[in-house]
């Protein structure tokens, strides 16, 4: 476990009870408490919700913006159970859990939020290798966070391919820089946090990411021209629980907090679907964003070039050494 400063700690452990014996759950988030993003609003719906299924029984107190764990450090200090409930950024953790970062190895991919969020939880259902890989690591995931479908957010205007040849493309993960490769530009490692100066600064001139996100961190401040590309919903958060909370939970709670994980899916996508209207809005008026639509077929084309297929094949061969056959995953993920 990573070393979490004394002071967030001993204010989690405070009030983090094993979870049999205590009406009060923690739930550690990277997320700041006043983001008005579907992201935030629908963890406080979760919580909410959380208290009126249990009849007030329980509820979870929600400990935001990294004030006891920060992103990198949630898994660890979910499995060690500093928390309760926790969000969890698998794109971060592609070596800890490559089975539940399968579509961050397809990129670009056809399924929207709704999409990759049901088919996350089939796959969880129909093999079980999925949780028996966050299992190690001491975590459940009782449900499921797509990010929304993505295009570039640029600082010039680009309209085909050829545009895009010599720019810098602020990239993570495995298959974005592949696939940035193959536009014939150049990946550039950066973290979300840092991006909106590079933009600003021209360290980069693109970065992948959704309407939503984009207003979210305020990027669309300093680019201004958004490349409707068809780079399908990436995966991004797990909801997770530390193991022993969970098993020791009774079956009335346990059942409720397994379909409070069905109907935040549905929640979500429904505050996701109308922040991204709301953006799009702003983006025709005031905010003076331009949506340019790339040619379709010169991004999938791309999907055939060497280094993207080694992606998708490094992907194929870590299921099969984990005892997961990848056909039927791999077809929900081809265009």
């Amino acid at each position: 476990m990573k070393n979490f400063s004394a002071l967030a700690a001993a204010s989690a452990l405070a009030i983090c009870a094993t979870a049999a014996q205590a009406d009060t759950f923690t739930w550690l988030t990277f997320k700041p408490q006043g983001a008005a993003d579907a992201q935030a609003i629908s963890t406080q719906w979760l919580v909410d919700e959380f208290a009126k299924r249990t009849d007030g029984k329980h509820e979870i107190k929600v400990f935001w913006g990294g004030s006891v764990a920060s992103t990198g450090e949630i898994p660890d200090a979910l499995g060690a159970g500093v928390g309760n409930f926790g969000d969890i950024v698998t794109p971060y953790f592609p070596d800890l859990m490559p089975l539940n970062n399968a579509v961050g190895f397809f990129i670009p991919q056809p399924m929207s939020t709704q999409e990759v969020g049901g088919a996350m939880g089939q796959w969880h259902a129909e093999y079980p290798q999925f949780a028996e890989e966050l299992e190690r690591s001491n975590l459940h995931a009782f449900g499921f966070r797509p990010l929304e479908s993505y295009g570039l957010l640029c600082v010039d205007p680009v309209r085909s391919l050829k545009d895009l040849k010599g720019k810098r493309i602020r990239s993570y993960g495995f298959a974005f820089p592949a696939l940035i490769e193959a536009m014939g530009a150049t990946p550039v490692s950066i973290t979300t946090a840092d991006t909106y100066e590079a933009l600003e600064r021209a360290i980069v001139d693109c970065t992948p990411i959704g309407p939503a996100l984009a207003r979210g961190w305020k990027y669309d401040e300093v680019a201004k021209y958004y490349i409707d590309m068809p780079i399908g919903a990436t995966f991004g958060h797990l909801l997770a629980m530390n193991l022993d909370s969970y098993n020791a939970l009774d079956d009335a709670t346990r059942t409720i907090v397994d379909q409070l994980g069905e109907d935040y899916l549905v929640e979500y996508t429904r505050l996701l679907d109308a922040d991204i209207a709301r953006v799009t809005e702003l983006w025709r008026g005031e905010l003076g964003v331009e949506t340019i639509a790339f040619p379709d077929e010169e991004l999938i084309a791309l999907v055939e070039d060497p280094k993207v297929q080694a992606i998708r094949a490094e992907w194929i061969e870590k299921a099969k050494a984990a005892g997961v056959n990848p056909t039927d995953i791999v077809a929900k993920l081809k265009f």
